[in-house]
């Protein structure tokens, strides 16, 4: 059975893994639900919508910047949740994703694992919008590969394809030196189970456990995973303490 210290490099999704995306959503859906007062809409409700509208605007037109994407799908949540927007509704909702919140435990778990692993994000969201999360993580990571640079969004094959070169043409890294890390089983871990890669699955939701999809699309199949921890301050506690300060990476 392998370790964790078996890999060379951990690949993360950002949004739901690092960055506490489902607040930041909740929280950019606000002026939405206000603008709407007679609607009821629960938090669940919401982050379901967000998760089917968002995984078909992505599959519809994987050439927009995620700005622009967030906006189009902000347009499909009011309309099946029955409310009504306008176009500035819609422009802020794309604007929101810096001002989504990390989780507690992530810069410190990250700090961890950086002692052991290259570290590196494969994030649907562009440049600027990581740029303005990576200033809540709390460490330098050793390459960042957004779907700006890639032209499609995960779970699409073109974004781990890329992944993969970068990491050998970067780092001269193989697959077999790659732990891909996230909580998202439809955009991470299924097309991670395709390239063969070996997986951690933080599973934020407990979704493992009878939890919920939240705001991530479902799957029809589950994924196999290697890994299965509930954060990821879980993750860096589960890494051996090396004796001296650094390892060989």
């Amino acid at each position: 059975m392998s370790q964790l210290t078996d890999y060379r490099v951990l690949t993360f999704d950002c949004y739901g893994t690092l960055i506490d995306w489902e607040t930041g959503i909740w929280d950019a859906l606000q002026p939405l639900i206000m603008r709407n007062p007679d609607a009821e809409v629960t938090r669940d409700a919401a982050l379901l919508a967000f998760g089917q509208c968002e995984s078909l605007q992505e599959r519809e037109t994987p050439d927009l910047l995620y700005p622009a994407l967030l906006n189009r799908a902000h347009q499909r949540i009011a309309d099946s949740l029955g409310m009504e927007t306008d176009p500035e509704l819609d422009k802020a909702f794309g604007a929101s994703v810096p001002d989504w919140p990390a989780f507690a435990d992530t810069a410190d778990a990250l700090r961890i694992l950086k002692r052991h692993f290259r570290l590196v994000i494969l994030s649907n969201v562009h440049k600027d919008g990581i740029a303005g999360s990576n200033r809540k993580l709390g460490v330098e990571f050793d390459a960042i590969y957004t779907a700006e640079d890639i032209g499609s969004y995960k779970p699409a094959d073109a974004n781990f394809e890329y992944l993969l070169s970068h990491l050998k043409s970067d780092f001269g890294l193989d697959r077999s030196d790659v732990l891909h890390t996230a909580q998202s089983l439809h955009h991470d871990h299924v097309p991670a189970n395709r390239f063969g890669l070996a997986n951690a699955w933080i599973d934020r939701q407990r979704l493992s456990k009878g939890g919920s999809w939240g705001a991530t699309d479902r799957v029809a199949t589950m994924p196999t995973t290697d890994f299965v921890f509930f954060s990821m301050g879980e993750m860096a506690a589960a890494v051996p303490q090396p004796s001296s300060s650094t390892v060989s990476r």
